[in-house]
């Protein structure tokens, strides 16, 4: 590789280790470093920098995000998750499952995964403290549910791993690259209830499981209050410590019976309209085939008719961060890829050997960056990196991105990410310090284990069949 092609990976990785250590969004440092490759290194003008501008996916975010942002402020969305809960009529042991349920709708729906998270997690933490059930399952779950539906046809993350493919000349099936994403971390959820249910009776206790007894609930089914631990045998306070360090457990015995939920408020008309148009972008979408982006601020424009005085609100709850965040990084990897520094960086991949390794390194590399890094933004950096070697026709297209995909998305339970720390920050009548630990621990063990099982689901086994 020359200087020239050198260079721009080396800022490339100041980026990710500037944006990690400091409060500046990414896209920022992507619009600059793009300056300065066109400018200077290839003499381009403002425009030619520009021509790669991902014009569609900013839309469709400003879109998606426009419209489900008023559809949460009229209760739409609180509407919604009520129902799924009245649905299995308060059950606990079957509560985790519908927020993970719900989780996965609003993204597949369009809405972005952090937007989910931080539209459940509120309802899915209090509910965790109400009944005395584990925050940490709690927590994973309507992550892990948020994940499940990111890569659906219409939406944002769906969206931009479509173009990012289409624009080699590839082609990726929708469905698939979606049904991929729920299957890997459905699998994932309920390894994390079975593997947390197997290490609560190997200790003797049930904070770590999402189903169990109601031995120990209090008489209203209520939890202690507010920023108070929960005791936990012999009297020590749940996630505290009787003198001796390391990372210790949350106390929350679940409970199985049934939970009365507060009374059933009354749709509104603002709220039937939302859900009329839900209905309509599913159908002109999926169906029709027309344009997320222009369908979805359409929808917008209706409901914005419904409350004028508040559009200011709603402009505000686009998620610019997101939209500077894509646009700049794409802007600028597309400038590389000009370059040649992303065709050079998958020929020396390509050189390490196998196809089948190359491919567990570059799902271990998102994997393990991406638990501290903008998943988006390395999605947009890794996967033109994996396009040549699928150019040779020696691995599945849908399998290694779909690997490549899931394996930067589900490291997201990292107190690091967005994610878990709307979880952490969510978390109810626990010790926070202590919790930090357990979504950290948590973490390391998904970074370890869910490239490897990305890889040997989604590209060794379609591959030796």
């Amino acid at each position: 590789m020359t200087s020239i092609e050198i260079l721009p990976l080396i800022a490339l990785v100041a980026m990710f280790v500037i944006a990690t250590f400091f409060p500046i969004n990414i896209g920022i440092l992507g619009f600059i470093g793009a300056f300065v490759v066109g400018y200077f290194l290839l003499g381009y003008d403002d425009k030619e920098i520009l021509a790669e501008f991902p014009s569609s996916i900013v839309l469709t975010i400003i879109g998606v995000t426009y419209f489900f942002g008023m559809a949460k402020k009229n209760g739409t969305i609180d509407l919604l998750v009520n129902a799924c809960i009245r649905g299995v009529r308060g059950r606990v042991t079957v509560i985790p499952w519908v927020f993970f349920f719900c989780a996965s709708v609003l993204t597949a729906l369009g809405t972005f995964s952090p937007a989910a998270v931080a539209l459940i997690s509120p309802a899915a933490m209090s509910f965790a403290a109400r009944t005395r059930m584990s925050p940490l399952v709690m927590g994973i779950m309507t992550i892990n549910g948020a994940h499940a539906g990111a890569f659906s046809p219409i939406s944002v993350s769906g969206v931009l791993v479509r173009d990012i493919v289409e624009s080699s000349g590839l082609t990726i099936a929708p469905w698939t690259l979606f049904f991929a994403s729920y299957g890997i971390n459905l699998l994932l959820s309920v390894l994390t209830v079975v593997g947390y249910g197997i290490l609560a009776r190997v200790r003797n206790d049930l904070e770590f499981t999402a189903t169990g007894s109601s031995a120990g609930i209090e008489p209203d089914g209520g939890g202690s209050a507010a920023g108070t631990p929960i005791a936990g045998p012999g009297g020590t306070p749940a996630g505290g410590s009787s003198g001796t360090g390391g990372t210790q457990v949350l106390i929350r015995t679940p409970r199985t019976e049934a939970v009365t939920d507060h009374d059933v408020l009354p749709v509104t008309g603002v709220q039937k309209l939302t859900l009329v148009l839900i209905a309509a972008v599913l159908v002109l979408v999926l169906v029709l085939h027309m344009p997320i982006s222009f369908v979805a601020i359409a929808a917008g424009a209706i409901l914005a008719f419904t409350d004028l005085s508040k559009q200011s609100e709603a402009i505000a709850g686009i998620s610019w961060s997101t939209v500077l965040l894509v646009a700049g990084m794409v802007t600028y990897i597309s400038l590389m890829e000009e370059i040649g520094t992303i065709d050079h960086l998958a020929e020396m991949a390509i050189t390490i050997g196998a196809p089948l390794l190359v491919a567990v390194v570059l799902c271990y590399v998102i994997g393990v960056t991406s638990a501290f890094a903008s998943s988006t933004a390395l999605l947009t950096a890794v996967i033109p990196l994996a396009l040549p070697l699928l150019q040779t026709g020696a691995l599945p297209v849908v399998g290694l991105v779909a690997a490549l995909a899931i394996s930067a998305t589900v490291v997201d339970v990292s107190p690091f990410s967005t994610n878990g720390a709307l979880v952490l920050a969510n978390a109810q009548n626990i010790e926070r310090p202590r919790f930090y630990r357990q979504l950290l621990l948590n973490a390391g063990i998904v970074v370890a284990i869910a490239p490897a099982l990305c890889w040997l689901v989604l590209v060794v086994v379609p591959t030796l069949v």
